[in-house]
């Protein structure tokens, strides 16, 4: 029966996985760590807490082995204007930038929650050996959470050759494009959902399977065309952002938290703590990404229509305040930049900040609990705006 369910779940999640085909985004929203001396240092000492260099080796093995031949045919796109070549840049860089900060903070909960509790039923407490703190079987939860993500933004770089322009490059070039895309996200998606039956926990497997539902939910709001460009829908409330987010970023995180939690048997309370910080860690590194371009004119304040700025000053001014200024991204930038829209959103983004560093309550005191609060502290803390 537990094999049954098992199976169950893996056909559900491959059933996104399929949607994930039909996908024809040109954009994504990145989890880029703003360019703060605070946010690499809070990062790198978490790395060495966790032993994040050698925690995801498999991964960067699939990588570099499996995909070695995908990342050679990526290669030859450099010159086109085909989207995958920003969306699969973990192939290109070779590991030089770190982009696995999903994987880290799982890691890092994992090791503030510390070892299995005694008193759960139904959990082996034999079985694995902790490893700086951490189960095996947390660590492949990280791998397999990065794996998704991956997956992911690899597949949101299809081209919908329908509304192909001249400028946008040379069709064979971008029909090649897609077909590594597809092949490429697909191949990743497949080596997470075999990872997830091996975990052999059919909860963690819903869990997970909901998260990738989400993200691909997350292609068909309101906020987003049928290109995958962001749009001011009339109405749209910051609650409207606050859901995009969610889908998008928050699901994967608070739900491979919980699952961290899961797998070490803890009990409902920090189950449901884990997630709680990993939705709002979600939401203020989101707003944090989001304010980027109204704190520096010298971002691409491209795609920012959707970004929660412009849709908290469209909730409280109208969407007709944005609609005169359409398809002038810097205008609308230097508008905002000026407006108590900016103090407010800093503000909402501290908010998510506390709601984060709260859960964290359920935790006892330790060099992982406190990694996990100067990340959020680095998260929410704002340099004086550039001129």
């Amino acid at each position: 029966m537990q094999v049954r369910k098992t199976f169950i779940g893996i056909s559900r999640l491959l059933s996104y996985i399929r949607v994930a085909h039909t996908q024809n985004a040109r954009c994504f929203v990145s989890w880029n760590q703003p360019k703060t001396s605070d946010w690499k240092k809070a990062v790198s000492e978490a790395e060495k807490i966790v032993g994040y260099p050698t925690s995801f080796m498999s991964l960067r093995c699939l990588l570099s082995d499996e995909l070695a031949n995908v990342a050679l045919q990526v290669r030859k796109l450099v010159g086109t204007k085909h989207p995958l070549l920003k969306t699969a840049r973990g192939f290109l860089d070779n590991g030089k930038h770190s982009l696995q900060t999903r994987g880290l903070m799982i890691l890092l909960i994992s090791k503030a929650a510390g070892a299995k509790s005694e008193n759960m039923e139904n959990v082996d407490h034999s079985a694995d050996e902790m490893v700086s703190g951490i189960y095996p079987s947390q660590r492949q939860l990280a791998e397999i959470t990065e794996m998704i993500n991956t997956a992911n933004l690899v597949h949101r770089g299809v081209v919908n050759l329908d509304t192909l322009k001249d400028t946008d490059g040379s069709l064979k070039d971008m029909e090649f494009g897609n077909k590594i895309a597809v092949l490429s996200g697909d191949f990743l998606l497949t080596s997470a959902s075999t990872g997830l039956a091996e975990l052999r926990n059919t909860k963690v497997v819903e869990l997970v399977s909901m998260a990738i539902g989400d993200m691909m939910s997350a292609e068909f709001t309101s906020l987003r065309d049928r290109n995958g460009q962001g749009v001011l829908p009339e109405g749209v409330t910051f609650s409207c952002w606050e859901r995009q987010t969610f889908l998008q970023s928050g699901s994967l995180l608070s739900r491979g938290c919980r699952s961290a939690m899961e797998l070490a048997g803890h009990n409902e309370q920090v189950q449901m703590a884990a997630e709680e910080f990993g939705k709002n860690i979600a939401y203020a590194r989101q707003m944090n990404e989001d304010l980027l371009p109204f704190a520096n004119l010298g971002v691409d304040p491209n795609g920012i229509l959707s970004s929660a700025p412009v849709i908290r000053y469209a909730e409280v001014h109208g969407p007709q305040s944005i609609d005169t200024f359409s398809g002038h991204e810097k205008i609308i930038a230097t508008i905002i930049r000026d407006n108590e829209t900016i103090e407010w959103c800093k503000e909402k983004c501290r908010d998510y900040g506390r709601k984060a560093i709260t859960a964290l309550d359920s935790f006892e005191p330790s060099e992982a609990k406190s990694a996990l609060v100067n990340i959020v502290q680095a998260t929410t803390a704002f340099k004086p705006v550039k001129s």
